[in-house]
């Protein structure tokens, strides 16, 4: 069989995951199964949209067509985080000009212009954040929608709950727009009690991933793990919300603080996503793609997963091809060594959302097949800490080897998924086949770049030469590889259980097994 590297295209198996939003577009379970057909391995479900009943029926959705599909798909609860919006507009909103004064009053019912300067009355705003006319100062940036209208604070008067600001860029402002204010200094916590709401909801329905938003500093992200280790010392060890409260917690990064922390942040977080539709608001423009190579780095040399997000394909909202500069951008996120690229609107709301996904699915494999993506070196990640050293120095072999021998994949049994995310750290270029009994942790891996999880039971008979004829009947089935073809296995014995890995075995399909001996 040919390396992957000369494979064709479309034949080639994408290790790059695809992260898709769920919404009223692509809940159906026809559509569901299309997405996860075209490449879909985790599902956001979005809490800034919707109510818990909405979202357990569309999990409800995902789990039925994933466990028809024999496939671990990961349901991952994005937070909404502490938003602050304009308040209540008239139908219509009210649109802004260049040179015009704005004042956001404090206890507004609704927004409305003041008529006596008739040529450019000073329009009144209100607002969601209180704190804001205390926390802006003269000279400070205000954006609403996403940047679309800008204008710069002019004076505040707290006694009086009122912020007056300047237009310098106009537009149409209607009820409920985020308002960015990318110069001050914010006291609203990274978590709202809507958000704690969200986390409870999260561990009682078996989420298995959870994003934490407008993070600016770790400390936030080891207060929500605090919480969650808390939620889970509720409940016994065979309650599945013990299992659930552990789940790995996702750093968007979106913010210039978050930028500034990124070390701190992403040794504490199990995941970071570069969520680049507010931070291209919040930070220069021009500075996001410099960032985005950044934290990837940072991720890589923490062994972290990576997702690159937002406005990835946002013309396939409305129409049926990309433009080339988006196709070039979710490549690029691919060469950058970004392990997830991110759908939003286009899979939640968008026309096309199966097309959306193939369209991405094709991009993902001619970047991952191309020259630029496989003349990086397997590099280890620099910070492993004492506890995991064994196993990540035995997954940096299992990568050498596979790349030496031109191996079709390696294969794992990673009951807890460490093995597996030790092993996609090193960017191997070839699938990863993590097995693991725990549908839990299968679904957890299925956001690891390469890594195919697979949830199985371990021979009964206990011998590993039993799990390698299971291999080779695997991923002939699957087109991964044919009778012949080099394999990198990585085990321990017990099958089954965790930290046991300490072996390394080279097999070939459909010969004697590479593991010979039984379990102890």
């Amino acid at each position: 069989m040919p390396h992957p590297v000369d494979r064709a295209d479309d034949n080639a198996p994408m290790l790059a995951k695809i992260v898709a939003t769920i919404g009223p577009a692509s809940d159906s379970p026809e559509m569901v199964r299309k997405l996860i057909e075209a490449g879909v391995s985790v599902f956001r479900f979005n809490f800034s949209h919707g109510d818990f009943a909405a979202h357990k029926k569309r999990l409800d959705v995902v789990r039925e067509v994933a466990a028809q599909l024999d496939r671990p798909i990961a349901a991952l609860g994005d937070l909404q985080g502490p938003k602050i919006r304009v308040g209540k507009v008239p139908e219509g909103g009210l649109m802004l000009t260049a040179g015009q004064d704005v004042c956001f009053k404090l206890g507004l019912a609704l927004a409305h212009t003041d008529p006596a300067n008739a040529a450019q009355p000073t329009a009144y705003l209100p607002t969601t954040y209180e704190p804001l006319v205390r926390e802006v100062h003269a000279g400070h940036k205000v954006l609403i929608n996403d940047g679309a209208v800008r204008m710069l604070a002019v004076s505040s008067d707290a006694a009086a709950g009122e912020l007056r600001c300047r237009v310098t860029i106009g537009g149409l402002v209607t009820s409920g727009k985020g308002i960015n204010l990318p110069q001050s200094s914010i006291s609203a916590p990274a978590i709202t009690e809507r958000d704690w709401e969200c986390v409870a909801w999260a561990v009682e329905n078996g989420l298995d991933l959870l994003a934490l938003s407008f993070v600016r500093r770790a400390e936030e992200v080891l207060e929500l793990k605090r919480r969650l280790a808390e939620l889970a010392s509720r409940y016994p060890e065979s309650d599945p919300r013990h299992l659930a409260a552990w789940m790995p917690v996702i750093a968007k990064i979106e913010k210039p603080q978050a930028v500034a922390n990124i070390e701190s942040i992403v040794a504490s977080a199990d995941a970071i996503m570069v969520a680049r539709g507010d931070l291209g608001v919040e930070m220069e423009i021009a500075r996001v793609p410099v960032a985005q190579k950044e934290i990837i780095a940072h991720c890589a040399a923490h062994g972290r997963p990576c997702i690159v997000a937002t406005q990835m394909l946002e013309t396939m909202i409305d129409n049926a091809s990309p433009t080339r500069a988006e196709a070039s951008d979710v490549a690029n996120a691919i060469f950058d060594g970004a392990d997830a690229v991110m759908l939003s609107a286009e899979t939640a709301t968008g026309k096309h959302p199966a097309l959306v996904v193939e369209t991405m699915s094709r991009i993902v494999r001619v970047a991952e097949s191309s020259a630029f993506k496989h003349s990086r070196a397997v590099t280890p990640p620099t910070q492993v800490t004492n506890a995991h050293r064994g196993t990540a120095a035995l997954a940096h072999g299992a990568a050498y080897v596979a790349r030496d021998l031109r191996a079709a994949a390696i294969v794992c049994w990673s009951e807890h998924g460490g093995t597996a995310r030790f092993i996609s750290q090193n960017d191997v270029h070839v699938p990863i086949i993590a097995y693991s009994s725990n549908p839990v942790m299968a679904r957890r891996m299925a956001l690891l770049g390469g890594v195919f999880p697979v949830c199985a039971k371990p021979p009964a008979s206990g011998f590993l030469s039993e799990w390698n004829e299971g291999v080779d009947e695997l991923v002939v089935r699957r087109g991964l590889a044919k009778r012949g073809d080099p394999l990198v296995l990585v085990a321990g014995r017990p099958l089954g259980q965790a930290k046991a890995t300490n072996t390394i075995a080279i097999h070939r399909v459909g010969e004697p097994t590479g593991f010979r001996t039984s379990k102890s």
